[in-house]
């Protein structure tokens, strides 16, 4: 995964952000839709398509912990790019995955995570973020991914309109341009969307077409 570590409207949009709204509760609140969907996967719907189009949900669930592992350790201070690979699911996927996402809820409770200057690995070897844009970068990711695991299970996924509304600002600003077709890009280009809904238009703002798999 890569990303364009812009400190600069990115970084002052985040400024603002976090004047009004607690990011860590809300990323605490995506993944809890994330767990909730993920739990209710079987060992068969391993091997469905994703939006995401290289992954079935075998891999989209190993990425998915691989990144709480890799953002839990980072925000802790640890920089090996070793943390952020994937494992295997083992017998249990749906443990798997609560035991992840329970760790990083704990690593970014801690009391000073906004204090903190953090280096993630997977997105850059030597730029140290800011403990907010850390967690916006997971927040955003987790209100993302919890849209994948519905659409793959063809469930439905609802989020509270305030935590959309944040989403919205952070996707808004994910760098466009040529960073969406690097190798390993964190999104791909955004795609056109018709419809007034918000997680419509944040999806389709970060690359997954709203009708997936229709279109």
């Amino acid at each position: 995964m890569s990303i364009d570590p812009d400190t600069g409207t990115a970084s002052r949009t985040l400024d603002a952000l976090m004047r009004e709204v607690d990011l860590v509760a809300l990323d605490a609140r995506a993944v809890r839709t994330s767990v909730d969907l993920v739990d209710r996967a079987t060992a068969a719907d391993l091997t469905r398509p994703t939006p995401c189009a290289d992954w079935t949900l075998h891999g989209l669930l190993t990425h998915m912990i691989a990144q709480h592992h890799g953002f839990a350790a980072a925000v802790r201070g640890d920089s090996d790019p070793t943390v952020w690979k994937t494992r295997a699911l083992g017998g249990d996927p749906v443990a798997s995955y609560r035991a992840a996402a329970t760790e990083v809820g704990t690593a970014f409770a801690e009391p000073d995570v906004f204090d903190r200057k953090i280096l993630l690995a997977e997105f850059s070897g030597e730029f140290q973020f800011s403990g907010a844009q850390a967690v916006s970068f997971h927040f955003i990711d987790y209100v993302v991914h919890s849209w994948d695991v519905a659409r793959t299970l063809d469930l439905p996924v609802h989020f509270d309109a305030d935590l959309l509304d944040a989403a919205h600002v952070v996707a808004a600003a994910v760098p466009g341009g040529a960073t969406r077709l690097a190798p390993g890009a964190a999104f791909g280009p955004e795609v056109p969307w018709s419809t007034g809904d918000c997680l419509d238009q944040i999806v389709a703002m970060l690359g997954r077409s709203p009708r997936w798999p229709d279109d």
